[in-house]
């Protein structure tokens, strides 16, 4: 009786241990796509802003120096994805799971607008070039993330910290307009979200619960995809301003 009551057991643990190794698959399976889509929306709007003079001309018109600028609209559609952001972080919670999935894809669209202004600074060759080294770093950091079993927190922390740093050089780059911090920045740039990349997928992770209901689930898919988002966009801007071969 008792052989049988440890077998029972154990039979159920290993039950419980492979419910949650396939629940976790689907759930980052989930949190990947909504991803992927995100960034294909993106490159979609930005290729058919900057490849269509009216469009460009509603967000982009040509500064009094020479370079580019942004009309009201366009400024509208840069500071919007901010707003978005803040929503989801901060009102999730109170929202359903189709609500937060439907503004993780505006926000995906008006990031492609905003970034639709690459195409005129770059040529599409460096461009093409430079996703697919951002698309392989970023998923050899994400699989390291995903499978280290070092807790990556305090590595995290640091990384918040450079964030947080890197962003006050910007702002103050705006201002001296030095062509060495910017190179300094962009180097730390790369090296900040390849970090933060590992560290998020984690944490994303580690988000996962096998109890979660299917709205829960779908709304720690979406933060995590937004999350993930970012972590790619930023390396691969960051990566444009190192390798990108600029227009004559």
């Amino acid at each position: 009786m008792a052989f049988q009551t440890d077998r029972s057991a154990w039979t159920q643990g290993r039950t419980t241990t492979a419910d949650i190794d396939v629940g976790l698959r689907q759930y980052m399976l989930r949190v990947y796509n909504y991803m992927a889509s995100a960034l294909a929306l993106t490159g979609l709007m930005a290729a058919m802003v900057a490849g269509s003079p009216t469009l460009w001309s509603l967000f982009f018109q040509e500064g009094l120096r020479g370079g580019l600028s942004m009309t009201p609209l366009g400024w509208v559609v840069t500071l919007a994805p901010l707003g978005l952001v803040m929503a989801l972080s901060f009102g999730i919670a109170r929202m359903q799971a189709s609500t937060a999935q439907a503004m993780f894809w505006v926000y995906a669209a008006l990031m492609g607008i905003s970034l639709s202004s690459i195409f005129m600074v770059y040529t599409a060759t460096s461009i093409t070039r430079v996703f697919f080294i951002t698309a392989a770093s970023f998923g050899g950091l994400s699989l390291y993330g995903y499978t280290t079993r070092r807790s990556l927190s305090a590595f995290g922390s640091f990384l918040v910290m450079g964030l947080w740093g890197l962003m006050i050089a910007m702002v103050v780059n705006m201002f001296i307009a030095s062509s060495a911090l910017h190179f300094v920045m962009s180097v730390a740039g790369v090296l900040i979200f390849a970090g933060l990349t590992a560290w998020d997928t984690q944490k994303i992770k580690e988000m996962y619960w096998v109890g979660d209901g299917g709205e829960v689930a779908s709304k720690k898919a979406v933060m995590g995809a937004l999350t993930l988002y970012l972590d790619f966009i930023n390396l691969f801007i960051m990566l444009m301003r190192l390798f990108g071969d600029r227009r004559d």
